[in-house]
């Protein structure tokens, strides 16, 4: 039998376990809510403990060792017996565990604040709530509920669509000392904020010619996004559902009257024995009711 006593730090095992199966440090640190600098540490000092190198690094790229592979396996397999033994013991003591998955925007700005209502109302609910922008193997992972932005198609799946979405541009109220662009011809190339959402849709609907923007720094996260305009350092092309807290307290303004439908909508998926846990429906009948409310208060920017 192992020495126990020269077990690996658990920590570590965790956060080597989901970068090995998204071979991704990003996608790792959302998933486990810490940075991708914590995830690097993690693997690296795991590495130096074992005396054996887990993945082979070409610049950003990851590629897992065969060696590793083997390891993470091991590692998902004695997790997984952990996570069973753990919901026994739950089911045992009668409390119900939900697991949401969502997209970090969507999780953080959205579902986050207003989530005490559900606790209030389901107090033997335990809710753990995980940020990933991919949908991950629900089954396998042991996730209920996966709300995500698409286009609905998530096979073998129980799909319920709940919203859409609008963009538009926001800026602070302070930017360039307070004189804003009054219309859209007044835009400059040079005062966007780039993420992965195109302008040009947008640039299309308000009649300008321009190209898409390139250069400067390009957030991947809404949320850093958004800070930066509240920064004052830029105007950003924001989605409606994901801006506006910081609209409805003033640290951002809408610039024009001109938005685009997003193509993709907000969608509740879920594996197909999962929707039967008494759980799963308590939340998704307030969910509804929520998205209901929010939409009264929004108009059509979500419909």
């Amino acid at each position: 039998m192992a020495d126990l006593r020269r077990l690996p730090n658990l920590l570590a095992l965790r956060t080597f376990e989901a970068a090995a199966r998204h071979q991704n440090f990003s996608l790792a640190a959302n998933e486990i809510h810490v940075t991708h600098g914590a995830v690097s540490h993690q693997v690296r000092a795991l590495e130096k403990e074992l005396g054996v190198a887990l993945f082979t690094r070409h610049g950003k790229r990851l590629t897992i060792t065969t060696q590793g592979a083997r390891f993470a396996q091991s590692i998902r397999n004695a997790l997984q017996d952990i996570a069973e033994a753990s919901q026994v013991l739950r089911n045992e003591l009668g409390q119900k565990r939900l697991t949401v998955s969502a997209i970090p925007s969507f999780a953080s700005r959205w579902l986050a604040p207003r989530l005490g209502k559900f606790i209030e109302q389901n107090p033997d609910t335990e809710l753990v709530l995980q940020s990933s922008g991919q949908l991950n193997d629900l089954v396998r992972d042991g996730i209920d509920v996966g709300i995500r932005l698409g286009h609905g198609n998530y096979p073998g799946l129980v799909v319920e669509r709940l919203m859409g979405d609008s963009y538009y541009p926001v800026t602070s109220p302070h930017y360039n000392a307070g004189r804003l662009p009054t219309l859209p011809e007044k835009l400059k190339p040079k005062q966007l904020l780039c993420s992965y959402e195109p302008w040009l849709p947008w640039f299309q609907a308000a009649g300008l010619k321009l190209a898409e923007p390139s250069g400067g720094v390009r957030y991947e996260d809404l949320s850093m996004l958004i800070r930066s305009a509240v920064d004052g350092n830029g105007i950003a092309l924001v989605r409606h559902v994901v801006a506006i807290q910081e609209l409805a307290s003033g640290e951002l303004v809408r610039l024009f009257d001109v938005s685009v439908k997003s193509p993709r909508d907000y969608y509740l998926a879920c594996p197909p024995d999962a929707i039967k846990k008494p759980q799963v429906q308590a939340f998704r009948k307030w969910l509804l009711k929520e998205i209901a409310i929010f939409k009264t208060q929004t108009g059509s920017a979500v419909e």
